[in-house]
C-alpha cells in the first residue's frame, strides 16, 4: 500500500513538472524599461492552438492610453485589458517550442511573428517577437504566476 502511494505521488509530481513545460498558464510580462512586472497574461490552448489575453495591468501608474489606439486590425480602439495579444502558435515537433503564431505589442500596435520557449523548468517563458527571420526581433522573459 505504501509503495502504491509513493508511486502515485511520484507520478503526480512528474506529471506536474511536465505540465509546466508549456506556455499555458498565467504569466507576468516584464517592462523592458524598468525590468518590473507590467501585465498579467493568461495563455490557453484550444485544439492545440494558443491564445494569450491581457488579464490585468501590474503597473502602479494609470495607463494614459487604456485602449489600443495604434492597433490596425479588429483590436483598434479596444481596451488593452482583456485584449487577445497572442494568436496562434503550435508546439514544434519534438521540441518544447511553440511557434507559428503572432504577438501584438499594444503599446505600438504592431504585430510580430512569435516563438515561445519555456525555460527554468517552466517557471519562465522566453517570448520572442520578430519580423521575417527570428534573427530580427527581441526576446522578453516572462515569469509564471504561481
Amino acid at each position: 500500500m505504501k509503495r502504491t502511494l509513493t508511486t502515485l505521488a511520484l507520478s503526480f509530481v512528474a506529471a506536474s513538472a511536465m505540465a509546466q513545460m508549456t506556455p499555458e498558464g498565467t504569466w507576468n510580462s516584464i517592462d523592458d524599461g524598468t525590468g518590473k512586472p507590467k501585465a498579467e497574461i493568461k495563455i490557453s490552448s484550444a485544439s492545440g492552438t494558443l491564445s494569450g489575453v491581457v488579464e490585468r495591468s501590474l503597473s502602479a501608474e494609470p495607463n494614459p492610453e487604456p485602449n489600443c489606439v495604434k492597433c490596425t486590425d479588429d483590436r483598434k480602439d479596444k481596451p488593452k485589458i482583456g485584449m487577445e495579444i497572442i494568436r496562434g502558435g503550435k508546439k514544434a515537433d519534438g521540441k518544447d517550442v511553440w511557434e507559428g503564431g503572432k504577438i501584438l505589442d499594444p503599446e505600438n500596435g504592431k504585430e510580430y511573428s512569435l516563438r515561445m520557449t519555456p525555460i527554468d523548468g517552466g517557471k519562465k517563458l522566453e517570448v520572442r517577437g520578430f519580423i521575417g527571420t527570428p534573427m530580427l526581433g527581441r526576446t522578453q522573459t516572462w515569469i509564471r504566476v504561481q
